[in-house]
């Protein structure tokens, strides 16, 4: 059955929120966005004025296009209820939103179905769909920024789970001696190779002498110390943070072969700011994958950057929106 029409777009963030409506057919892998807008984020006013500006920001669209979208999906920066479209922990937004009716509030403002999805699995499902993941069966994304999450497509199925929070593979553990991380445990991989994670190794190597390309490319200023100011110190050949860098992409291809031997995905996709490291960080993907993976070849597994770039997460929640809040993409789950 084809899936096409007019379908809007929420990607819920910190510093920014994406608005966006557009044409999809989802069985043909085609979408078109004809409407978009960014909103400041924050929310230090609480959620119920985020929600306000989100509902009006929505008809503003609305009303350009001309048209009202058969249903709007929402990608969420952490837990949702996906049955009763409720927010239940995203702890990265002020007051967390805990048990926020979203899709029911949303709902009546736009006078619309609305259909909630943790974000990092939108854009797993957008990837699939529209982006790098197009044509295959079975994928995993790793979405590489200030934090790191995930998500898994396996037999063509977005894989959420009973609580929709399968597919956290930035909360592997790839070095159990490693440091704490923010959702408690020690070692995940978002500890040890986020973006703030890898800042934080260059400025202990620049205030120590052992970066001066580093130094110079920051200018002695600690501030700029990040994922692209390494990468760009490493290709000028400063060989303590290349070797830094090395050591990272090795534990990013940990997780990788964890998950290469879990589901031998055909694709392994790597996004986020971190993943414009380019070859820094997937040669060493690549390369610990066949090293480490033993009980099968992997010639076949390919690991690819995101075709999507930051519109990943809209174009996941439109397919959302589109499918019916999750009809056929899950086999645990059949939201009509």
């Amino acid at each position: 059955m084809t899936t096409e029409g007019l379908y809007g777009a929420v990607d819920l963030g910190g510093s920014h929120i994406g608005l966006a409506l557009g044409f999809v057919d989802v069985d043909a892998g085609n979408y078109r966005l004809v409407a978009r807008r960014n909103l400041e984020g924050g929310g230090y006013d609480g959620w119920e004025p985020m929600l306000d500006r989100i509902a009006e920001g929505l008809l503003e669209l609305q009303r350009e296009v001309g048209r009202r979208p058969a249903a709007v999906g929402v990608g969420c920066p952490g837990w949702v209820d996906l049955e009763a479209g409720v927010t239940r922990f995203l702890p990265n937004l002020p007051g967390q939103w805990r048990d926020v009716p979203v899709a029911r509030l949303l709902g009546a403002r736009l006078e619309t179905p609305v259909r909630l999805l943790n974000d990092v699995r939108a854009a797993t499902l957008g990837e699939f769909r529209f982006g790098a993941g197009r044509g295959v069966s079975t994928m995993a994304l790793f979405a590489l920024g200030t934090g790191i999450g995930g998500g898994v497509v396996i037999e063509g199925r977005l894989r959420l789970g009973p609580l929709g929070s399968a597919g956290e593979l930035g909360h592997q553990i790839v070095d159990p001696t490693g440091p704490l991380c923010g959702c408690g445990n020690r070692g995940c991989l978002e500890a040890v190779a986020s973006g703030p994670a890898i800042g934080g190794t260059g400025v202990r190597l620049l205030r120590s002498g052992q970066a001066p390309i580093l130094q110079k490319i920051a200018g002695g200023d600690t501030e700029k110390v990040n994922a692209e100011t390494m990468g760009e110190a490493a290709r000028a050949g400063d060989e303590a943070v290349t070797k830094e860098l090395e050591r990272i992409a090795g534990l990013v291809g940990i997780a990788a072969a964890n998950v290469v031997v879990t589901l031998h995905p055909e694709l392994i996709v790597l996004g986020g700011g971190v993943a414009g490291l380019g070859d820094l960080l997937f040669d060493g993907v690549r390369q610990t994958i066949r090293e480490r993976v033993r009980v099968f070849p992997t010639d076949d597994v390919r690991v690819e950057p995101a075709a999507l770039g930051t519109d990943a997460g809209l174009a996941g929640v439109l397919a959302w929106a589109a499918s019916g809040g999750g009809a056929g993409l899950d086999g645990d789950r059949n939201h009509g």
